[in-house]
């Protein structure tokens, strides 16, 4: 099932073949929320492991239009893993020192560590995704950077960490939607910025640039997935679903504790 939300390497395909309204074979919350709860705990038991191990790090990257959830997805979907080993990292513009940087250095640094999970509120894709629709880039530029993130990804995977990307798909409408909910609810308010309505003009120019993304850096090892995110539960379990599959592909398990350890265990006093 999983699958079919994954962008095929190096195809051309649309934004509008996935359907930001698809909640797969469900009907309601109500219906995946035993399955929930089932892979938190599953995540929390893996991350366990992973943490204890130090053998892998996990990368998760959010991207998506404004009013997509990345936020809400991290907040809903990784409360329950243990904040020692977590860490939610959000990229704005550049600043001075950052743009003095090749593109790749602000995000290189902040990269987890082995045993670590890291989640990204937006990434480095924004610099050939926001830099294109505002052409701050000229296209041969941005494919050069298709290339540079090609080979960081490989880096980052031949060194253990796992790259799980997702895209919360919203439909432009869904969009609207959000933006006066949060003019109406004084709780959330704050979240409103003006620059979302200025950039829904570049809607059209968006999704053409996140095309260019998926068809270029959708990898066997680190592929695109396109989470349908209209219905905030049904992009949440979708979100688990994922992250959980790829830890399970990993062969996880508690390290055994050195010699010097045995042997004070076996002299300690019996009671």
């Amino acid at each position: 099932m999983l699958k079919n939300y994954v962008w095929p390497s190096g195809k051309k395909k649309k934004l509008s073949q996935f359907d930001p309204e698809d909640t797969g074979s469900f009907s309601g919350k109500e219906e995946v929320a035993e399955a929930v709860e089932k892979l938190k705990e599953e995540l929390q038991q893996l991350q366990d492991i992973l943490f204890a191990q130090k053998k892998y790090s996990v990368l998760i990257i959010f991207q998506g239009m404004d009013c997509s959830g990345k936020d809400g997805v991290i907040k809903k979907v990784l409360s329950g893993v243990n904040p020692q080993g977590f860490k939610a990292t959000s990229f704005k513009k550049p600043t001075m020192d950052e743009a003095a940087h090749d593109f790749l250095w602000r995000t290189h640094k902040e990269v987890p560590a082995r045993g670590y999970i890291t989640a990204f509120n937006r990434s480095y894709y924004e610099e050939v995704l926001i830099t294109r629709v505002h052409e701050q880039v000229e296209d041969e530029e941005a494919e050069q950077r298709f290339k540079h993130i090609k080979h960081f990804e490989k880096l980052l995977t031949d060194h253990d960490t796992i790259v799980i990307k997702l895209f919360l798909h919203i439909s432009k409408s869904f969009q609207i939607s959000k933006i006066e909910q949060r003019l109406k609810d004084p709780s959330k308010t704050w979240k409103f910025d003006p620059d979302d309505l200025l950039e829904r003009k570049f809607w059209e120019s968006y999704e053409k640039a996140y095309e260019d993304v998926f068809q270029n850096c959708s990898f066997k090892n680190a592929p695109w997935h396109i989470i349908p995110s209209n219905h905030r539960w049904y992009r949440d379990y979708l979100v688990l679903s994922i992250i959980v599959e790829e830890l399970k592909k990993l062969p996880l398990q508690y390290p055994e504790p050195d010699s010097q350890v045995k042997e004070r265990i076996l002299l300690l006093p019996e009671s």
